[in-house]
């Protein structure tokens, strides 16, 4: 089983430009997957049936396992047979019948405007690490980049005169983010007197740094934005993701292209993308008072 995990990891990695951090969930689904079999006594991949499976759900299940976090492990795992079978390192699929379970995507908290006013103004632009943050913050919102994209953003990948920021998603994908003026004006600032301050002696080209030179890690962004979100007083649970879903929402709310939003937050498939066209409850209580004639 080692050989045909690891072949078919390789295998999603050079066929599909899977991310490493998507290849990181599989390999971790198929640890478990392996574990699981381990238990059971199952070495030979032919030896797994369909109820063999169901029973691994059924398992997974009482550990406390999500409806997302299963679709996701039978996700995995159907692939996974689909490949063994396909590079005959096995004479059948037993995923064939097997049914995924329906789950809800929650989506996470969007903020209101005033709350990323709040946010954004956080803080403090007398300090090095201040106006760092604040530039970071700010391109965050003005483009609804991930954070894993965040903290990969090189110097070269900022275009200040023509105004955009080149960005590589997920499978290496390369996306171009128009950015507005206000951004523009804390990077210029960023890139010419704060990030040298930064930089001290260490060679690189990455856009963010930490206090000692080196490149900002995600865990880093995250206590940030965490700390920030704690001094602006929001009370909603607050990630980087936040400031992604208020983006697209936000450009939603005023009559944004769906399409065209599909594009800045680089998601393939649209339905993805139809997620974050949610209507608040304040916003549906707005529009019938406003258009219904015995509101």
């Amino acid at each position: 089983m080692n050989t045909i995990i690891e072949e078919y990891l390789k295998f999603i990695q050079i066929e599909k430009g899977l991310s490493p951090n998507t290849i990181g969930a599989y390999r971790r689904d198929l640890d478990k997957y392996k574990l699981y079999l381990e238990t059971r006594h199952i070495e030979h991949i032919d030896f797994i049936d369909r109820q063999t499976i169901q029973e691994c759900l059924g398992y997974l299940i009482d550990q406390g396992s999500s409806a997302k976090s299963l679709a996701r492990f039978i996700s995995t795992i159907r692939s996974f047979h689909q490949f063994a079978l396909r590079e005959k390192y096995a004479a059948k699929d037993p995923t064939v019948l097997l049914e995924t379970p329906k789950y809800e995507k929650k989506l996470p908290d969007v903020l209101e405007i005033d709350e990323v006013v709040r946010l954004l103004e956080a803080p403090d632009l007398s300090k090095k690490n201040g106006y760092r943050d604040r530039t970071i913050l700010e391109l965050m919102y003005a483009t609804g980049i991930r954070v894993s994209e965040l903290v990969h953003i090189e110097i070269e990948n900022i275009n200040v005169i023509m105004g955009f920021v080149r960005v590589f998603g997920k499978g290496d994908k390369e996306r171009i983010i128009p950015l507005g003026d206000t951004v523009i004006d804390y990077l210029k600032t960023y890139m010419k007197e704060i990030r040298p301050q930064l930089l001290k002696s260490t060679v690189t080209n990455v856009l963010f740094l930490n206090m000692h030179g080196k490149p900002l890690s995600r865990q880093g962004i995250w206590k940030m934005i965490k700390q920030y979100g704690i001094k602006s007083n929001i009370t909603k649970t607050l990630t980087p993701h936040t400031l992604r879903h208020s983006f697209a929402t936000h450009l939603l709310e005023n009559g944004a292209d769906l399409r065209a939003v599909q594009e800045m937050l680089g998601h393939s498939d649209i339905s993805t993308t139809q997620l974050y066209t949610h209507v608040s409850k304040a916003q549906i209580r707005q529009i019938y008072n406003q258009y219904h004639p015995r509101a």
